[in-house]
Order: structure tokens, then sequence, then C-alpha cells
């Protein structure tokens, strides 16, 4: 394993970075904010470093030492968001969704819109203009508009994202950020590239277009060819209680339960041999972690998985709330625990893992 004094850790470098990356806007398709950060932060610590035709940040560090086995990591750069599609004068716009979104909880929301940030908001007529079969019906986005103002309405274009305005907020021991998915992934990347154990070679892959379809993954996976990957991401905490006050039993994730191992999701049956080292390592190391239950949704994992010959492929997720809204929020804990995990059991990996 390596030495101690090479064990990343949380402190407060590392949630300024997570800060100024959640901070920044870059949906599904326009993520270069985000890479532009990416690659301020690896210049120093890959001895390969290249962005691809799609957009992808493909970082690799060499370990030292024979038989080393080449492990993938990937973490998705973009977020959900907007794109505007239409202008309909005097500041107003059509706009349509990238990424999952749940239109019902959009009206009223602030954003930031193109380059630049240009402040809006997303508006509908009000509630107390509407019929009573209106009210009975689910929110249409075409009835939806992104409201900038006259005075700004000239500086947005069709074509333009947006995203949420909600900045970072550190709220005793939780997180608050409208993108934790997965900001939180880059941050935890960068640093296990900054601070690669040397039994293995380290495939850093920034992916992007992970929330319209995992479509950088894709590619990144093609082009790097690794014996193993592992997925990096955050996760549905699906724990609130139930509307009748009892304990709400049917979950994904719960905060403060530490990072969650993926069994199944939608695009993914994880690999076994993978979910067992995870599950050792955490044991040995007296890491708290959960395993995320099976259902939907999915990660760069389920587009890793079915390149080449197949690779065998994990998820590894900190667990939020409020996902895919204007404001997730996470656990510190479980995201320092997530690093540490992640760290131990690339250091006990090697070309036998996958042989048990």
């Amino acid at each position: 394993m390596a030495k101690e004094h090479n064990q990343p850790k949380i402190l407060t470098a590392q949630m300024r970075l997570l800060e100024r990356l959640t901070n920044t806007c870059a949906v599904s398709g326009d993520e270069g904010p985000v890479r532009e950060i990416v690659l301020e932060k690896i210049k120093d610590h890959a001895d390969e470093i290249r962005v691809d035709a799609l957009g992808n940040v493909l970082a690799t560090r060499h370990g030292k030492g024979k038989n080393r086995p080449r492990v993938m990591l990937a973490a998705h750069m973009d977020e959900v968001g907007f794109m505007i599609v239409y202008g309909d004068g005097d500041g107003l716009f059509r706009f349509d969704t990238a990424g999952g979104l749940d239109e019902r909880q959009l009206v009223g929301k602030p954003v930031w819109v193109g380059a630049d940030c240009i402040p809006g908001v997303i508006g509908a007529k009000p509630v107390h203009l509407t019929t009573s079969s209106e009210r009975e019906k689910s929110i249409s986005i075409d009835s939806l508009r992104i409201d900038v103002g006259p005075n700004n309405g000239s500086k947005v274009k069709v074509g333009d994202r947006g995203t949420f305005a909600t900045s970072f907020q550190r709220i005793g021991k939780s997180m608050r950020a409208k993108s934790i998915d997965d900001r939180i992934g880059v941050a935890t990347l960068i640093e296990l590239l900054k601070h690669a154990p040397p039994n293995i070679d380290l495939l850093a892959a920034f992916t992007v277009q992970e929330e319209v379809g995992l479509r950088g993954a894709r590619v990144a996976a093609y082009a790097f060819d690794p014996d193993i990957a592992f997925a990096l991401d955050s996760t549905p905490a699906m724990d609130l209680p139930t509307w009748d006050g009892e304990e709400n039993v049917r979950y994904n994730t719960k905060l403060g339960a530490g990072p969650a191992i993926y069994i199944a999701d939608g695009a993914t049956l994880s690999d076994p041999r993978l979910i067992r080292h995870l599950q050792e390592t955490a044991e040995a190391e007296g890491i708290p972690y959960q395993l995320r239950q099976p259902g939907g949704g999915g990660t760069d994992a389920g587009a890793i998985q079915r390149q080449r010959a197949g690779i065998p492929s994990v998820s590894v997720s900190v667990p939020a709330r409020y996902i895919h809204t204007a404001a997730a929020i996470a656990r510190v804990d479980d995201w320092k625990n997530t690093l540490s995990l992640l760290y131990a059991a690339l250091s006990r990996l090697s070309v036998d893992t996958l042989s048990r």
C-alpha cells in the first residue's frame, strides 16, 4: 500500500475546489468552464494529458513496477440544465431541458444563462390566474419561459445553456450546491490523480455528456482500453420520512452511511469481484459504506462496461438528496469516506484481483 503521507484528504483546499466547481456553469455539451479548472489542477500530476474530440479530459499517471493493472476512473464534468431554443422578445426565451429535470419544480427558480452567467428566472402564469383544470395538470415546459429582462435579452442567444443560480454553501455537517452531481466526483478524481498509488496505472477520464446518455465515457473507455473501471458519481439519497411518519424503508442510499457501492442500476450490473474488493477493503480499513439498492438511473459505468471486449466496472457514489434540482444536500463525512475507500481500494488492486 502507498505510504500514509500520500493519503489524500478533504481539507480546506479541497472544499474550496468543490465550491469553485459547483458554482461553475457547465451543462451537457458545454463543459468548457469545468474542463479549464480540471486542466489547471492536474497539469503537474499526470504523465500524459489530452482532450479528445468530444471534450473529455484523458489523463494518465503511470505507476511503478511490473504487471500493473490499468485502472480507469471516470467522473463526469457536465450537469443538468437548460438550452435556449427560441427568443420571444423582451428578454423572454423558450428553452428545453438538458438531462433529467422535473418540470414541476422549475417555476420561480433563479438561473444563470450563457457564458457570462446572465441572471434570469423561470416564469409561468401566476397560480391565482390559472383555471381549476390547469391546476389539475402537470405544468408543461412549453408554458415556461426564462426571463432575463429586456436589457439583457440581446446577450442571450439560441443554443446558450442555462443552469440554476445556486451558490455552494457549507451547512454544518452538510454541503448544499446545484451540481454536486457530479462535481463531487470530479473533485475526488483530481485528488486521486494527485495521490495515485504506485501499484496501478491510473487512467483518469473527466467525461462529457453523461447526463444525456453516457456519451463521453463511451469514447473515453474505448481510447483507454482499461483492465478495470470505477465510475465516481453522486447518487440519490431517497431517505426522507414517508408522509404518514412511518420509517422509510424504500431507499437507494442514505446520508451519513458512507460511500454507496452499486450492485445494479438501470445501465449496469456491477462486477461482483469489484464489489467484493470494495467491501473487503472498507471492512479492513474500518471505512463505513453502504450498498446502493438496485434500481433505476445509471452512471458512466454503463457505457464503459460495454466497450472493447468488455470492461469489468463498478460505481462508487457520494449520496445526496434532491439531485437534479436547484440544490442538492450531501454530507462532508460521506465525501471523505468515499475518497478514503477509493484510495485504499486502488492501493490494494493487483492483476490477481479479477482472477479470484
